[in-house]
């Protein structure tokens, strides 16, 4: 047996390759040669061995999602904030209107004027602490509401504090709350419908003033719209006048919501036909009112 002969014969037992047999037309048998793989094939493995030289990486394919995902949110993020630029920035919503609301004390052109110095500053810059702090000057302001309305108007509703009497100054009336802060004037009294404190803390002190202020505080507005005048000699002795005429014994500053809600009934409550007209209310008690 020639070598080349044994060769091939080892080559098939061990798998080497599959040995192709020719035999010829005159009768003689000989082995043919395989062709060697092409690389084709050699890349794509060998049919139904399930092996492959391609590897595959699945996770490629997650980390590009990843990317396309975090370059989306970094646009959208990107066009938030140039949004947000251009409305705290953008002169499109300067301020040009003031309208206020809420003032009955403090007049409306002392409002815009104070304002003024906002002028062309964009809405969204404006701040109630800005429009609180350029009004605070002002006595009967007490706090402030503010609204931006695009494209240019600011709503300022101003909160006021509550007169509850008058002092007389000469010919003016002085409008003050209960702490005794002037508020507004007056020059006209059928103008105010509030009490004349008789004297003023430089006449009556500053003890019994306040325990005035306090009483007529606590009345209902319709109540105290019918008060005339309010006095008192002492902390415990603080009486009232009507409009017309009639008295009210209130005593000390205690028990003033009390007091207030007595008061209220009695002066509502119809007088009985064939009785004397009340001319005094008396709530120093209130527990036990007494009418005469």
């Amino acid at each position: 047996m020639s070598e080349r002969t044994a060769r091939e014969k080892e080559r098939a037992a061990t798998g080497a390759y599959r040995s192709e047999i020719r035999v010829g037309s005159t009768g003689r048998v000989s082995l043919l040669e395989p062709e060697p793989p092409s690389s084709a094939a050699l890349l794509a493995g060998t049919p139904g061995t399930g092996d492959s030289t391609v590897l595959d990486f699945p996770g490629a394919d997650r980390r590009r999602r990843r990317r396309g995902w975090a370059i989306g949110a970094a646009v959208t993020l990107a066009a938030v904030a140039a949004l947000i630029a251009v409305l705290v920035f953008s002169p499109v919503l300067a301020l040009r209107q003031v309208s206020v609301t809420g003032n009955r004390l403090t007049g409306t052109r002392a409002v815009t004027d104070a304002l003024s110095s906002l002028q062309g500053i964009p809405l969204p810059q404006i701040t109630r602490d800005e429009v609180r702090n350029r009004l605070a000057s002002m006595p009967a302001v007490e706090d402030v509401s503010v609204e931006a309305r695009p494209p240019s108007t600011l709503a300022v509703t101003v909160h006021e504090r509550v007169p509850v009497a008058v002092l007389k100054e000469q010919d003016r009336y002085l409008l003050i709350d209960q702490n005794g802060t002037q508020l507004a004037t007056a020059t006209d009294r059928s103008t105010v419908s509030l009490p004349i404190i008789d004297g003023g803390t430089a006449v009556i002190g500053k003890d019994v003033f306040r325990a005035i202020t306090a009483v007529l505080a606590a009345l209902p507005a319709d109540v105290l719209a019918k008060m005339e005048h309010a006095s008192a000699t002492s902390v415990d002795s603080v009486e009232l006048t009507l409009q017309d005429g009639k008295k009210v014994v209130w005593g000390n500053s205690s028990q003033r919501e009390l007091k207030a809600k007595v008061l209220a009934a009695l002066i509502a409550r119809p007088q009985n036909p064939g009785t004397p007209a009340v001319q005094t209310y008396d709530v120093s008690t209130p527990s036990r009112p007494v009418t005469r």
